[in-house]
């Protein structure tokens, strides 16, 4: 898994390069201590208090006590009585908390997250966590004793259920109100699953700590499995099952799994590798229904074909998660529309992660992105903002995706569309290493790099300098 650290040139962010693990999270603990607050919060919650006469939120004289502040990174102030809210406690969630106190932010933050498990990472739930080599703990992304560190106010197994940005508050499924100076959303996203498939105790989406428990005890003993799905997730879990010994068909509409990403030409070459794995591609044709009585015994496909399964998981994309923000005024368009600086058209409200749709000047486009890299580095970005205003500079990154099947790892980066002009410049498919440009009027749109690494630093590095506007590579073309 690669991360990248966020670095600001020239006034916009850019993520290149950077460590292999969440940038700035400090070393997991194993002790869990979820409801520890530390003694500094405990005293200024109480001081808090007193002066707002115990409301549960910041009253109006909190907010005007800004004498108080102290001087920030760069000489900005700081404010010490200032309330954030993070409706979101995963990857963008975190990385905005923690980002604030890197960066000198002292006052509060409410970390909100609709699971009932501390934060963890959702990539190895495909992949190390679903094979049973890593366990829960392993995965985790803050433990207790982080949470009291970073002196989070971590509210979980509470879902947002309402915005009132007039009165500036939150509403939990709860009952209870958050009030908040500013807002950050980062509820992510859901895994789509049609009407009256979760009725089958057999058919699986995988999202969340659970899904994943739940499929790793379904996957052993070597079931008959049908993946449902082309995408990464549905290629990591068919990766992942034939590991396990299961026979496995992955089903796709398109005419190969990651078409939709790749192109036709990419996905069919790279298709070879799941088929060498032993996986039965069935390409070009759509999930009808299924045979069975509470678990699935058949899958029927629109083409008339049936195919035996005891197992059946479903990857056929994800929705943003914003049904809760209905009649709140903040433009819920696919996803959470924001500016280049991530920020809604309602004041004090910004969006990160799976759920963010936002302008991205370098590349002139809105764009939302459901994955890691994106995740990491908009929530860090979200945090200089609320702390920096226009000075944070643009949110501005290369899109960078990375996945790891059948032990061979891919990476795409840029803008690549299906029918762009494709030119493999390293390597070939053959050799299951290679690096192909995609590229449109001769200009470099993306990248996608088959066991190259380095090599795709150097193009992301290329990518970030032009953007849209892209740029001629005159390198020769390999034979695929």
């Amino acid at each position: 898994m690669i991360g990248h650290a966020s670095s600001a040139r020239n006034g916009r962010h850019e993520g290149i390069g950077g460590p292999r693990e969440v940038s700035g999270l400090r070393q997991l603990c194993r002790r869990r201590t979820a409801g520890v607050r530390s003694p500094r919060r405990r005293a200024r919650r109480a001081s808090r208090r007193r002066a707002s006469g115990g409301a549960a939120g910041p009253s109006e004289a909190c907010r005007s006590r800004l004498s108080g502040a102290r001087a920030g990174p760069g000489g900005l102030t700081v404010p010490r009585h200032r309330r954030i809210v993070v409706a979101g406690a995963s990857l963008a969630g975190i990385r905005t908390a923690e980002t604030l106190r890197d960066r000198g932010f002292d006052g509060e933050i409410v970390l909100v997250g609709a699971e009932e498990r501390l934060p963890y990472d959702r990539p190895p739930l495909s992949k190390t966590f679903l094979e049973g080599q890593a366990s829960l703990d392993d995965i985790q992304l803050l433990s207790g004793d982080q949470v009291a560190a970073l002196d989070l106010d971590l509210r979980l197994g509470q879902r947002a259920r309402a915005l009132d940005p007039e009165r500036r508050a939150l509403e939990l499924d709860g009952g209870e109100t958050l009030r908040y100076d500013d807002l950050v959303i980062a509820t992510g996203s859901a895994p789509w699953m049609p009407r009256d498939w979760d009725l089958y105790e057999s058919i699986y989406p995988l999202r969340t700590a659970e899904d994943g428990l739940a499929l790793r005890s379904a996957l052993q003993g070597s079931p008959r499995v049908a993946v449902v799905g082309g995408g990464f997730i549905g290629c990591e879990v068919a990766s992942t099952a034939r590991r396990l010994g299961c026979d496995v068909v992955q089903i796709e509409p398109l005419t190969a799994p990651m078409a939709r990403v790749l192109g036709p030409e990419m996905a069919l070459a790279c298709a070879e590798i799941p088929v060498a794995a032993g996986v039965r591609l069935v390409c070009g044709t759509a999930v009808e229904g299924f045979d069975g009585g509470a678990r699935v015994e058949r899958v029927r496909l629109r083409d008339g074909r049936t195919i035996e399964a005891d197992v059946v998981v479903v990857g056929i994309g994800a929705r943003p998660v914003t049904d809760w923000l209905a009649g709140s005024g903040v433009n819920v368009s696919d996803g959470v529309l924001c500016d280049d600086r991530c920020a809604t058209s309602v004041d004090g409200v910004y969006a990160a992660g799976d759920v963010a749709r936002w302008f991205n000047p370098l590349f002139e486009q809105t764009m939302r992105i459901e994955h890691w890299t994106n995740a990491s580095e908009q929530g860090a970005f979200v945090a200089r903002a609320l702390l920096e205003g226009r000075q944070a500079g643009s949110y501005a990154p290369v899109p960078f995706v990375w996945s790891e099947q059948y032990g061979v790892k891919i990476e795409i980066a840029g803008v690549p569309h299906p029918t762009d002009r494709i030119r493999i410049v390293e390597g070939t498919v053959a050799e299951r290493r290679f690096v192909a440009l995609y590229e449109r009027e001769e200009r470099l749109t993306g990248v996608l790099a088959l066991n190259s690494t380095r090599s795709m630093l150097t193009f992301r590095r290329l990518l970030a300098r032009t953007g849209s506007r892209g740029e001629r590579v005159d390198a020769p073309s390999n034979s695929s």
